[in-house]
């Protein structure tokens, strides 16, 4: 007879933060069974129920604890949400008892550190210990390599020419607050203030998103090679990226074109991803045409792919238009995907 299954107990960092809130929302959705769950930040956030919570606010049963007081050694596993400061700080330590699963850039470019993306590398965690770090990539690189992998295994990606289309979400909820302020203000006849992205972002298209390097790289343009290269493992994938911050609340956008090892048919190609792990085809002939931002993009659980069409400049190529939800798939979604395959992985 097996034993029965040890619930986990899980602190979520960053719980105040977009993606903390998210996923504390994921793991009451999909009804994740826990011992525990601390909600911890800042002292600054203490006492106050995470925002999107209201379950938990209702009971009077979550509300956020100071992290620096924090004992790791009583959980098995840590959402570390988005705030690089706070997995500097604290995540190693973390470590030492738990797993840590952290949506920041911290630790994504250390050989040592899984990178995973759940519906596509999950294999790399089959050697896993009880506890220690995992990185997940940037919300545009989990996109980007949940559409390539059935394509890759269909025909031998070769070279992927990309342009992101990023949301404010990515910045945090200021730059949210400062996106709707700057709408308002603009449509008031008043001057926008431009502080979040060091420049007006309301009615405007800002070709940076990260600090740029002396080269003309940003750096998330550098993170969305390297980062899909490694989940992919495809280390001498070429790569090249433009990334863009546009007007709007949630849900990354990206242009696609890829070239491909063999010969590969628009058709099969629609195939393949209609059957891909995470992934939903938005045919040109259905209600919907392709996905946008405002519509699909919103459902948690997908990485919609659309206007999937052959490159007519070059053989072997296709081109084909990718949105995802930033905070609720690519980082939330992801996280708790991780940590479910953990935990089953273990029982």
């Amino acid at each position: 007879m097996s034993s029965p299954q040890v619930l986990p107990r899980i602190a979520v960092v960053g719980s105040s933060s977009l993606i903390g809130e998210a996923v504390i929302a994921q793991l009451r959705a999909r009804k994740v069974a826990y011992a525990e769950l601390h909600a911890l930040d800042e002292v600054r956030n203490v006492g106050r129920p995470p925002a999107d919570d209201g379950e938990a606010h209702a009971a009077g049963a979550l509300a956020v604890k100071d992290i620096a007081a924090f004992d790791f050694a009583g959980i098995d596993m840590a959402f570390f949400c988005g705030r690089a400061a706070l997995a500097e700080s604290y995540a190693e330590a973390a470590a030492a008892h738990a797993w840590v699963i952290d949506s920041s850039a911290t630790f994504r470019g250390r050989a040592d550190v899984p990178l995973v993306v759940a519906d596509v590398n999950a294999a790399v965690l089959a050697g896993s210990a009880a506890r220690g770090l995992i990185a997940l990539p940037g919300s545009a690189s989990v996109a980007l390599a949940t559409a390539l992998a059935p394509l890759h295994t269909l025909a031998g990606v070769l070279r992927v020419e990309v342009a992101t289309y990023h949301a404010v979400s990515g910045g945090g909820r200021g730059a949210m607050d400062e996106l709707a302020g700057e709408t308002v203000a603009m449509l008031s006849g008043k001057k926008p203030r431009g502080r979040a992205f060091g420049r007006q972002i309301a009615f405007n298209v800002i070709p940076q998103v990260d600090l740029i390097d002396t080269d003309g790289v940003s750096r998330e343009e550098r993170r969305l090679s390297e980062e899909t290269r490694r989940v992919l493992g495809l280390p001498l994938l070429a790569v090249n990226a433009t990334a863009v911050r546009v007007p709007v609340f949630f849900g990354h956008s990206l242009v696609v074109h890829a070239s491909f090892e063999r010969p590969i048919d628009p058709a099969e190609a629609r195939a393949v991803l209609q059957r891909g792990n995470g992934l939903s085809l938005i045919e040109a002939d259905s209600s919907a045409e392709f996905p946008t931002p405002a519509t699909l993009a919103l459902a948690p659980d997908r990485v919609y792919v659309g206007r999937v069409r052959p490159d007519p400049s070059r053989d072997r190529s296709l081109n084909f238009w990718v949105v995802a939800d930033n905070v609720r798939k690519c980082a939330a979604y992801n996280a708790v995907s991780v940590a479910q395959i953990l935990v089953n992985r273990g029982h």
